[in-house]
């Protein structure tokens, strides 16, 4: 019900929000130290009403940062590859699931994911812990669990509308904490946690 919730409130926004969002994210992210220094990010293209990402990709790759971008596996794991710019993407349709833009490009595989410096979530929610509600389908979870067990530690970083950001949300023992999240009007961190 919660996830409905915050979906039935983007569908809501209008294009000029949408603009005006991914412009605000944009800006507000490229300044994250964690983004500043990194030298691979892995990110995602925005999709619906999901706070726009690519503005915010195309200033990564402007600066000379490696961006990795998803491909959903048929099992909802994630594959890798490399983002070149708008026209290195291409438009995926996942039976039973909504359109996905993708990189068009060489996959790297779903360990790609542990050379980044910073890993871009998507969400529907944070909470005041740094715990992030996503939409359910288990893929970030499985990134996150693939970054643990291979010991390493990015950045991760949820970008938000700023009434995402919530007292708290339903949390599960798999559900791991992101370090900072993004909306339009600033940025909050987290304590990270031993």
């Amino acid at each position: 019900m919660l996830r409905q919730e915050f979906l039935l409130v983007r569908s809501r926004l209008t294009a000029d929000d949408g603009r005006e969002t991914e412009a605000s994210l944009a800006a507000r992210a490229v300044e994250l130290p964690e983004l500043a220094q990194a030298h691979t990010v892995a990110a995602y293209v925005s999709v619906g009403s999901e706070p726009g990402t690519r503005a915010l990709l195309d200033a990564l790759h402007a600066r000379g940062v490696r961006v990795l971008l998803p491909a959903l596996m048929a099992d909802n794991d994630l594959d890798w590859g490399a983002y070149d710019g708008q026209g290195s993407l291409v438009r995926v349709q996942h039976r039973g699931k909504m359109a996905l833009l993708e990189p068009a490009g060489e996959r790297l595989g779903p360990d790609a994911v542990l050379s980044a410096d910073a890993v871009l979530l998507p969400g529907l929610a944070v909470d005041a812990r740094g715990m992030r509600l996503g939409r359910g389908g288990g893929s970030y979870d499985r990134v996150l669990a693939r970054l643990e067990r291979a010991g390493a530690d990015p950045a991760l970083v949820v970008l938000l509308y700023d009434s995402e950001v919530v007292d708290r949300v339903p949390e599960e023992p798999h559900d791991r904490p992101v370090h900072a999240v993004v909306t339009p009007s600033g940025v909050r961190r987290f304590r990270r946690r031993p």
